[in-house]
């Protein structure tokens, strides 16, 4: 079954390749979505669509980040509801 996970980043996550960085590994988990930074300069909103455990492999990484990221918080919501995105792009 599908999930989504819609996840709010916070930290130094803006100029540290974050948005690459999570674009690489959740397509290589096979999930799809979208990842973009929010206009406060502080932080990144990720929208992940696909099974439990490879969402949970892509929580546990942006819970770390890039080398130059410092992640402070991540607030994470779950819902089945789905977007039906066909890959994971950057915005």
């Amino acid at each position: 079954m599908s999930l989504a996970l819609s996840a709010l980043v916070r930290g130094r996550v803006q100029g540290v390749f974050f948005r690459a960085f999570v674009s690489s590994h959740a397509r290589a988990l096979g999930l799809k979505g979208y990842v973009r930074n929010l206009e406060d300069g502080a932080s990144v909103e990720v929208w992940a669509e696909g099974e439990r455990a490879q969402l949970e492999k892509l929580l546990e990484l942006l819970r770390v980040g890039p080398p130059r990221a410092r992640v402070e918080q991540v607030e994470v919501e779950w819902t089945e509801e789905t977007r039906g995105f066909h890959h994971f792009e950057i915005y």
